[in-house]
């Protein structure tokens, strides 16, 4: 099992907000957690930063080999709790940090199978030569009005509020976190936050994650994005059997 990942602030912002962490539980098992924070500069930075360390210590320190389905669901969900009331009463504490949040996207991969986790619009994806299936729903406004039909897909692109959150960890004394059990055999799992999506079209992702050395593919999409106008920072972390 291979898992790789980078993340860089991108050519507009001046910080990057964005923070992840690749860990490898054990011979048969790694961990992915990819954050996207929100709430000023040095808040966003502060709320990712908590989340990917207090969700992976969380992890490391709870999960057994022999946890199936319905234990790695709860451990996931108790993980993000615990990241939220972190980041809440740092908030809560400090005048400078309220409001502060954060997306995060938190994968366990076992033998052939992904458990993730997610609160907010960093997304998952599987990527096969098939094409690229998103496996989490975005907890936004412009997703909201998608599905209500008051947006096409591609209107929801360029929509003046697409990057309005209903869903983060850190702002709310509670969170929710919405999960996915997914078959990854034979397929590439992509976790991202929302810099490389607005960017990059879905044949450009699966192109680039297929067509170069699986080690290399977070750079070459960070790379990609960027030279094709992202204006946001941009995090991918791949993991592959």
């Amino acid at each position: 099992m291979n898992i790789f990942g980078a993340t860089d602030a991108g050519t507009v912002r001046s910080s990057n907000q964005d923070a992840f962490k690749n860990t490898v539980l054990d011979n048969e098992t790694v961990l992915s957690v990819v954050c996207d924070g929100m709430g000023g500069a040095n808040a966003g930075n502060i709320a990712s930063d908590i989340a990917v360390n207090a969700i992976t210590n969380y992890i490391v320190k709870s999960f057994s080999p022999q946890m199936g389905s319905v234990a790695l669901e709860n451990l996931l969900r108790a993980a993000i709790s615990s990241a939220n009331i972190e980041i809440y009463s740092a908030a809560q504490n400090n005048e400078l940090f309220s409001g502060m949040g954060t997306t995060a996207v938190v994968a366990i991969v076992k033998h052939n199978t992904a458990f993730i986790a997610h609160v907010g619009d960093s997304r998952a994806y599987l990527v096969d030569d098939g094409g690229l299936v998103q496996i989490t729903r975005d907890h936004s406004m412009v997703q909201n009005l998608v599905e209500e039909g008051q947006l096409t897909a591609t209107e929801a692109k360029t929509h003046p509020r697409k990057n309005v959150i209903t869903r983060a960890v850190g702002v709310l004394d509670d969170v929710q976190a919405d999960f996915n059990e997914v078959d990854v055999n034979g397929k590439i799992l992509l976790i991202c936050s929302d810099g490389l999506i607005g960017a990059v079209e879905p044949e450009d992702i699966k192109n680039i994650t297929l067509n170069n050395n699986i080690s290399d593919v977070p750079e070459n999409l960070i790379e990609f994005a960027n030279k094709n106008g992202s204006n946001d920072n941009v995090t991918v972390t791949v993991v592959t059997m």
